[in-house]
């Protein structure tokens, strides 16, 4: 229901990026590792995954390659699961008129099973805890018979084809979490009866080459121009007219009168049997989710139209990353004594007056020396060529006027972009690095100090917030971290809590680097002795300590970053003995910790983003690499940069990226000019406020930088 029903008809419409939020809400649902539970027992999460379910959208398991262009690949998904072989339909409709209940109480159904219950979650589940537990408690202390398991994606699709009674549905995993897909535990699952094959990992479709290829291939043929085009008709099944009624009937799609909200009042059910009976029939055998539409869904826009209605809309900058083959690149200089530009961020939740619209944003810098700016940012989309405006802060040029963050910082080191954080609405800074050990808190755009917390027994090496600006995590090193609340007043960022929600434990050498992410509970750590730790953050857990792997001796992990889905993207180091030249890597592990991918890299990092399915990547040797998450190749060709990069962030709306350089320049980095753009439609757009247009100043000058040094 959270993927399907938001606003049900205009949740379709919504962009890609939307829906990805919803896919890690989707984690929070039923975090998937035993230990890994937040706050929730495991039968809370198993009345939890009972309540969301996804479509079957495909029907081709068997090809070499998957051709989602080709329509003869998806399922039907018009028909429900158990007549979606047409040969049924005559047998479940028999099925349903011949039904006759004696004593009248239950009404006439086409299935006597359900599309979404514990026991189906448990049968996908069976390899990861705590459902094999379940599964196991459920089977009277054993697995289930062999054939009847989930041991292959191809037969778990022949069985509907093959049986109307099996009429489960796919649950959410099938499109984000490939972990379930293999026996990692080694449970004894036992041997199939035809070929004595023994059941281990679940056996992919030809097309897939590893359960990570199986879910993006997956996730792809859901977010497919077909289903976009046929998913409201099973929204109608399950949510919508089709469920209930006439049109359930004559759609074949009448499941027990049970599972439908409403069908049983258990207060009125005076026998205790009874209704403990009909209580253990709707826990266990399914529910129907509320019917929300009584009329039909409406079908989605499809590519080409929202494309279309996208290019009307004025305010719109096009995504940098749906034009990687665009790039170009802009300067706007920020500093001009050459002074490292090491933070430049557009903080993502910005408040705006609906009165005001098209006011600029607000874009943090802050330069080595702690000079603070606090500049005018406003995307454009088709009437300036560089599709952006950035009015620099007056204050930064005049030596009377400058705000320099409070110091002092730590002997012999400059300020860091690892030790500043922005709130997400812009209003405070945040910063450690300080000799004392404190942490301080700075308002925006004032610079004036708000207060200092001195909790950790050293300096604090680094600090990160979470997307939801609620906790915000530093790292110090004492090898402690500590995991602070945001104070809100009236909706806006007002200071931290004086005393840390939780501190952390685990390291034995100096915390290097943190990352957050308060949806899915991860508190992700890196050590100077090349230790990874995840922690829990409402509780505080250990979950896992990862080594990324590498010579003898590891050296710090420099930088680390949570993608929405849990995936942790770590760059470390190593030497292959004391005095050899140090070699860096990129690695990427799962939410549950297991090492997915490894990337040796020729350059040194100096910064690291990852944004929606990318990794920015910014080296000492003047180049940003753009690369894809799920297996850390090149998705374009390295943006080479005149000096070294200090600072990467990506804006708001996905449309540029800013990266502060050691010269003191902020290059912005935007998906070029598009071709209908012509220089005089400015004298067409005379409704707009002419305060806009004027802003058109800054930042115009394209950057080239020839060779890099």
């Amino acid at each position: 229901e959270l993927f399907f029903i938001d606003q049900a008809n205009y949740f379709l419409n919504f962009p890609r990026k939307v829906r990805n939020q919803v896919y890690s809400c989707l984690l929070r649902l039923r975090p998937p590792t035993q230990g890994y539970l937040g706050s929730r027992s495991p039968q809370e999460m198993l009345r939890a995954s009972g309540l969301t379910q996804f479509p079957w959208v495909l029907q081709d398991y068997v090809s070499p390659a998957l051709d989602l262009n080709n329509p003869a690949v998806f399922r039907d998904l018009s028909k429900p699961i158990g007549v979606v072989n047409p040969k049924h339909a005559q047998l479940v409709r028999e099925k349903y008129e011949s039904f006759e209940d004696p004593a009248g109480t239950i009404d006439k159904f086409h299935y006597g099973t359900h599309y979404s219950n514990a026991a189906g979650v448990m049968h996908y589940l069976i390899r990861t805890e705590p459902f094999t537990s379940l599964h196991v408690q459920l089977q009277s202390g054993r697995f289930d018979c062999s054939d009847r398991q989930f041991h292959s994606v191809a037969a778990a699709w022949q069985t509907r084809l093959e049986s109307p009674a099996d009429v489960k549905e796919l649950i959410p995993e099938f499109f984000y979490f490939p972990d379930f897909l293999e026996n990692q535990n080694g449970f004894d699952l036992g041997c199939l009866q035809l070929s004595n094959e023994k059941v281990g990992d679940v056996v992919l479709p030809p097309w897939a080459s590893s359960p990570e290829d199986f879910i993006q291939q997956h996730r792809r043929a859901l977010e497919s121009e077909y289903v976009s085009a046929h998913l409201h008709e099973w929204i109608d099944l399950i949510f919508g007219y089709k469920q209930r009624g006439p049109a359930a009937e004559e759609a074949l799609n009448v499941f027990y009168y049970c599972t439908y909200e409403g069908a049983v009042d258990l207060d009125h059910v005076a026998d205790e049997r009874e209704r403990k009976a009909l209580e253990g029939i709707i826990s266990n055998f399914g529910q129907t989710p509320c019917q929300l539409l009584k009329e039909p869904h409406p079908a989605r826009l499809s590519a080409e139209e929202a494309a279309y209605r996208l290019e009307r809309l004025d305010t719109n900058s096009p995504s940098i990353f749906q034009h990687l083959d665009q790039l170009k690149a802009f300067f706007a200089e920020v500093v001009s004594d050459r002074v490292p530009l090491v933070l430049a961020v557009v903080p993502h939740r910005q408040p705006h007056s609906f009165i005001t619209q098209g006011s600029p944003d607000l874009l943090v810098t802050v330069s080595a020396n702690g000079l603070l700016g606090t500049h005018s940012w406003l995307p454009y989309d088709r009437n300036i060529r560089n599709y952006f405006s950035f009015s620099k802060d007056p204050t930064i040029g005049n030596p009377k006027m400058q705000r320099l963050l409070s110091g002092p910082w730590v002997p012999g080191n400059a300020v860091s972009g690892q030790v500043l954080a922005v709130a997400p609405d812009g209003k405070l800074l945040f910063s450690g690095g300080h000799w004392d050990g404190s942490l301080r808190v700075t308002a925006l755009p004032r610079g004036k100090l708000l207060n200092q917390l001195s909790r950790h027994l050293d300096v604090v090496t680094c600090l990160a917030l979470d997307t939801c600006g609620i906790y915000l995590i530093s790292g110090s090193r004492d090898a402690t971290c500590m995991v602070w609340r945001l104070l809100q007043q009236g909706g806006l960022s007002v200071g931290l809590a004086p005393k840390p929600v939780q501190v952390l434990y685990g390291h034995e050498a100096a915390v290097s680097c943190v990352a957050i992410s308060t949806e899915l509970d991860m508190a992700v750590s890196g050590s100077e002795d090349g230790t990874v730790i995840i922690h829990t953050v409402r509780r505080g857990q250990f979950v896992a300590a990862l080594q990324p792997p590498g010579a003898t001796l590891p050296g710090p992990v420099s930088h680390l970053a949570l993608g929405s889905e849990g995936q942790i993207v770590v760059q470390s180091s190593t030497q292959e003995r004391p005095g050899a030249q140090v070699s860096y890597s990129l690695h990427l592990y799962s939410v549950n910790g297991r090492l997915r991918a490894s990337l040796p890299l020729a350059e040194q990092p100096t910064a690291l983003v990852v944004t929606e399915d990318f990794v920015l990547l910014g080296t000492a040797q003047c180049a940003l690499h753009i690369l894809h998450l799920h297996k850390l190749l090149p998705a374009a060709p390295p943006l080479p940069m005149k000096v070294p990069i200090r600072s990467v962030a990506v804006t708001k709306e996905r449309s540029h990226i800013l990266v502060g350089l050691e010269d003191g320049k902020l290059i912005v980095v935007g998906a070029g000019q598009p071709s209908e753009v012509r220089s005089g439609q400015f004298a067409r757009k005379l409704w707009r406020p002419s305060r806009r247009i004027s802003q058109v100043s800054s930042g115009e000058t394209e950057y080239n930088p020839g060779e890099a040094h």
